[in-house]
């Protein structure tokens, strides 16, 4: 079966959508000939960006806020698809970090999360597909990282749960955890800014991937062609797993 044929006509959510993993993911559903795209994120200049030639829907807000998705739920329709991507990322230890630090990562990845889901699922009815982002930290524990990693394995689980009380109305619920990624997430990262101007963008990505078996971070439009294929019907009978695209990081 080839794979467009899950996606024509239908409609598709995305959150993070204005950049890197989740625009990749708009512009790959595009190609494949979703019929609607939603489109969410805090960047509305971003989301306008995005040339796509589908029916979109473009919402700039808080994935956090519940008076967001309480106002966006009652406008949604039918979703059949949901790509939850919405996240940050920030390091520091246990002993380093604030409370305010841990709180403003766990509202966007876990609780952010947690509410898209929510309304994806009670949206989509009977059938349907989400895959949610989580993170090779999220499987492998990273000292450094403590709160987006705890988010990231939080968000696994909550995914895993979310499949046996999809399963029933026919909704599949997975999770795709990247390990490097090149995308902009790491330009407000201090150590990586560094780095870049020591020996510029692509040398620091090189060795920050040094330590992944196969030398080299994922670009977003491969992620993207993951998470396309855990969503399509080539997938029907995949739900609750996590599928790790870190090449070899985890190992």
């Amino acid at each position: 079966m080839a794979i467009e044929t899950s996606f024509t006509g239908k409609t598709a959510l995305v959150t993070g959508a204005a950049s890197g993993i989740g625009a990749a993911c708009a512009r790959w559903l595009d190609k494949q000939g979703i019929g609607r795209l939603v489109l969410v994120d805090r960047d509305a200049e971003g989301l306008s960006a995005l040339p796509l030639s589908c029916e979109i829907e473009r919402h700039a807000g808080d994935v956090s806020d519940p008076a967001f998705w309480q106002k966006l739920e009652g406008d949604l329709g039918k979703i059949d698809h949901a790509v939850i991507n919405a996240g940050i990322a920030d390091g520091a230890t246990i002993r380093d970090a604030s409370f305010d630090h841990w709180r403003r990562i766990m509202a966007v990845n876990l609780d952010g999360a947690f509410l898209s889901l929510q309304v994806a699922m009670r949206t989509m009815g009977s059938g349907g597909s989400v895959v949610m982002l989580g993170s090779v930290s999220g499987v492998k524990p990273m000292a450094g990282a403590s709160a987006y990693s705890a988010s990231k394995a939080g968000l696994i689980h909550l995914a895993k749960i979310a499949a046996l009380e999809g399963a029933p109305d026919g909704i599949r619920v997975n999770v795709i955890a990247p390990g490097g990624v090149d995308t902009a997430i790491w330009d407000d990262n201090p150590d990586f800014t560094k780095m870049v101007e020591d020996m510029g963008r692509e040398q620091a990505l090189a060795a920050m991937a040094s330590a992944t078996p196969s030398g080299r971070f994922a670009s977003a439009e491969e992620i993207a062609q993951s998470i396309g294929f855990l969503l399509s019907d080539a997938a029907g009978n995949i739900t609750g797993a996590v599928l790790a695209s870190d090449g070899g990081f985890s190992l």
